[in-house]
């Protein structure tokens, strides 16, 4: 028989006026696994473990290697479990749109990539029974070849969903690995695709046109929902029966959550291996000018909506350090050699930066993206960059003007006021980036906290638990407390 989720209101916990819990938050490159000390006017980080996330090339395309994945999570557990005695809950957030299929609670395989390039196909045949213009109506997503609708036409017409019941994205698969629970959590849910913008519920009529079998498609939870207590194989592994509490699973509805900024006027960018650029709203803005700009519009904490565009983000970075290295360069080479060329690349004078279009889907698959950014400007008859040191500064300067205007757009189409932006995650270490962004946005830029997807999940727990209280701006004026984000001006 099926599990299926309740609301977290077990007293005992609520009644804690301090106490520990558990992020798993999992991104396109690593795992992280970070321990949340948490009271009302506290709030202190333990990492606790690390571990690679790399996907395999499999003959039938581009796969997470979700086993390894989550091995990883269960030694992070282990490693919580054994450091804390006061924890009250886990909860886990990853990438969007990726999923398993189950069929009687096993997987059917090993979830595909975003990035593989079956996706073309699916994009065509979801098209022939919905266009694009009526699927952003329903929908209001930012058109993505790797969106799950479109994996999941993939996926029907080679007879996957015919053997499988059970569709779960990655944080929900991971929860219900530990839990048995199955569950969808809304954030997440809502960049399928399937999930109705406006009502925030499962489209089981378009899910029928597509081919999704309504029976597939989990109950929808909220953030702050309990998925359930570790049991089974995981508890053995982790060695304590951890409850586990839905939170933001969408990385980017976690990292907003953790905005430092208690103010309503200001625009985000969460800057990881994506940069995703918007402001927040009560309610989705669906038209045509916002679908033809790019924009989407999906679930956040506390019913907002993430208002929003997928810009490339540090991938053209990493993967263009990834073609400059040795083939048994380890990550930690790759960030150093990173480290330098953003060091050089300080000293590029402006008349050598080429600002180039970063959204290019030539720059979406693995591979040797300086050469795709060299022949961008051939075929723009403008001059490529010239060396490593050229490429880097290019490529911020490139980010960071899709940044400005991304924000600038953000603003126009929903009406929203921006006076700031606040840019948090990895790129907030990018001294470069920032004030990059500032110089060409004409705002100030406040950068950090980096680990803003671990600590919107923190504060989701934490919030369910007992052990702090209010909505979003008390919860982001925590975070500016314990994480004072550091300000990049504009220049002239």
């Amino acid at each position: 028989m099926r599990a299926t989720a309740r609301a977290a209101t077990d007293a005992s916990r609520r009644s804690s006026p301090s106490g520990s819990v558990v992020a798993v938050d999992l991104g396109a490159t690593s795992g992280r696994v970070i321990v949340g000390r948490v009271s009302p006017g506290a709030l202190e980080l333990r990492h606790v473990a690390r571990f690679p996330n790399e996907p395999i090339a499999l003959r039938d395309g581009l796969h997470w290697d979700f086993l390894g994945l989550y091995r990883g999570v269960l030694n992070g557990l282990r490693e919580a479990a054994a450091g804390a005695s006061d924890l009250l809950s886990v909860g886990i957030d990853s990438w969007a749109v990726d999923y398993g299929l189950l069929r009687g609670g096993r997987m059917l395989g090993e979830p595909y990539h975003y990035r593989d390039a079956r996706t073309a196909a699916g994009v065509e045949a979801v098209h022939h029974v919905a266009p694009a213009a009526e699927l952003y109506r329903r929908n209001g997503l930012q058109h993505l070849p790797f969106n799950t609708v479109f994996q999941l036409a993939c996926d029907r017409d080679s007879g996957l969903l015919t053997a499988a019941d059970t569709l779960l994205l990655v944080p929900d698969l991971i929860a219900h690995q530990l839990t048995g629970v199955v569950a969808a959590e809304r954030t997440n849910a809502s960049t399928t695709g399937l999930l109705d913008a406006r009502t925030r519920a499962w489209d089981l009529e378009l899910a029928a046109r597509v081919g999704v079998p309504e029976r597939m498609l989990p109950p929808l939870v909220d953030p702050g929902a309990s998925l359930g207590t570790i049991d089974g194989p995981a508890r053995q592994v982790v060695g304590a029966p951890l409850p586990v509490t839905a939170v933001g699973s969408h990385d980017t509805a976690s990292a907003v959550v953790a905005i430092p900024n208690p103010a309503a006027d200001f625009a985000y960018i969460s800057c990881g291996t994506w940069g995703l650029v918007g402001v927040e709203l009560e309610s989705p803005v669906i038209g045509e000018s916002a679908r033809l700009a790019g924009f989407t519009n999906e679930g956040g904490v506390d019913g907002r909506i993430r208002f929003l565009h997928n810009v490339m983000g540090l991938w053209l970075l990493t993967e263009s350090i990834r073609a400059w290295s040795p083939a048994d360069a380890t990550a930690a080479q790759r960030s150093s050699t990173l480290e330098q060329l953003l060091d050089e690349a300080r000293a590029v004078p402006a008349s050598a930066v080429t600002v180039f279009d970063v959204d290019d889907p030539r720059f979406l698959p693995p591979g040797d993206v300086p050469g795709r950014i060299a022949e961008w400007c051939r075929e723009h008859e403008v001059r490529p960059p010239a060396g490593r040191a050229e490429f880097v500064r290019s490529i911020v300067e490139s980010l960071a003007q899709a940044f400005a205007d991304t924000v600038r757009e953000a603003s126009r189409l929903s009406g929203a006021p921006v006076s700031t932006i606040n840019l948090v995650g990895g790129g907030a270490q990018n001294a470069l980036l920032c004030q990059a962004t500032a110089d060409r946005s004409g705002m100030p830029v406040l950068a950090g906290p980096v680990e803003a997807t671990a600590i919107g999940n923190i504060l989701v727990q934490a919030r369910a638990a007992g052990l702090v209280a209010g909505g979003l701006p008390e919860l982001r004026a925590l975070v500016a407390r314990a994480f004072p984000p550091t300000v990049y001006r504009p220049r002239s």
